[in-house]
């Protein structure tokens, strides 16, 4: 099925538009995450942190659909999802505290750096192994339909992950049984160093959807609006009970896959300044900009104002005690088992007073 039939076939809604009233904000949100994807690369270039996947190119399609879910659905993301996390309420410093793994970090400094994890906001921990949040996000949407819970869940990969066997196996289980879950492809033209062209002969990535009986969706992954309407209706798809989409986000990756990479090995850098062009940020700042929302000074404001913010939450970060070396024994079990008490008595007879943090 193209996007044309299913944008047919699904009745359009008026709450299936992106909310007008919701622009600037969405603005100040990208602003903050491109900011912030700025600040991490340089932190991990100066040994500050130790790893960092950037997002830049990719926020409209992150934020467009983070504003399309509800607040009780549950999000299953790969590994530049953060802006999804700020817009579902997590604050900044419970990020930058996860990249420098302080006493602040929620996962106790015990996942690689920008491998979130929101329990709050319905944010499950990312995996480094491709494609393992697919299968794992129809599993938790037919445990919730198996409750009567009226939400959705969302897996986030990229272009890559649509040549892993958990690709397949989750979308194919989710078609059968008709899964809540919307399957939400970031196809930003390279998997690491590999090209979309030298992964699949499909014309799209969307239509592999076809295979497994559910509808596939390319969407300007650029467009805000384009990317909140695609998710919206996906998502009323999934809990009118009428089974998963495939949404296909055409994006583009300007910076490296990770802070591990140099793109420059791999691809031209006309590519990357063509790309550029397309900026989704740029795009929305233009937008606000036609609507009279925003003028040139206004705008300047809102970047020295997230730079300010993410200097804010760096430096309290840096500032915050470490991670406690006796947390190692907490969350193995609900209670302390006699054995590990024991291994934690003696661990701490080893750690000097002023180090036994919980």
């Amino acid at each position: 099925m193209t996007a044309q039939e299913v944008a047919t076939a699904v009745p359009p809604e008026a709450s299936d538009s992106f909310p007008a009233d919701r622009r600037l904000e969405a603005y100040r949100t990208m602003v903050l995450a491109r900011s912030l994807d700025d600040r991490c690369i340089a932190l991990q270039r100066q040994g500050r942190i130790g790893f960092y996947a950037p997002h830049a190119g990719q926020e409209a399609a992150l934020l467009g659909s983070a504003y399309a879910l509800a607040p009780d659905d549950w999000v299953f993301p790969a590994y530049r999802e953060l802006v999804v996390a700020l817009v579902r309420g997590a604050s900044l410093q419970s990020v930058v505290d996860q990249l420098f793994a302080d006493s602040g970090d929620l996962t106790k400094g015990r996942q690689m750096p920008n491998h979130f994890a929101f329990r709050a906001q319905h944010f499950v921990s990312a995996s480094s192994p491709i494609g393992t949040q697919i299968p794992q996000a129809v599993g938790a949407a037919m445990a919730a339909r198996s409750r009567q819970a009226p939400i959705a869940t969302i897996a986030y990969f990229g272009d890559g992950a649509t040549s892993s066997n958990d690709f397949h196996a989750g979308m194919n289980f989710a078609g059968v049984f008709r899964a809540p879950t919307i399957f939400f492809c970031q196809n930003n033209g390279w998997a690491i160093s590999l090209p979309r062209d030298r992964q699949t002969r499909s014309p799209t990535l969307a239509g592999k959807a076809d295979a497994y009986g559910f509808p596939g969706v390319v969407v300007d992954g650029n467009d805000v609006g384009a990317v909140y309407t695609a998710v919206r209706r996906a998502r009323r798809r999934a809990v009118a009970g009428e089974g998963p989409t495939l949404i296909e986000a055409q994006v583009y990756r300007f910076g490296p896959h990770s802070t591990s990479d140099d793109p420059r090995r791999y691809r031209a850098d006309s590519e990357v300044e063509s790309a550029r062009l397309r900026d989704p940020v740029h795009r929305l700042k233009t937008e606000l900009l036609s609507a009279h929302l925003l003028d040139e000074a206004g705008d300047a404001k809102i970047w020295e104002e997230a730079r300010g913010t993410i200097q804010g939450a760096v430096t309290a970060a840096e500032a915050a005690a470490p991670v406690g070396p006796l947390s190692f024994f907490d969350d193995v079990y609900a209670s302390l088992t006699p054995r590990l008490a024991e291994e934690r008595a003696g661990a701490a007879a080893q750690v000097p007073a002023e180090a036994r943090r919980p």
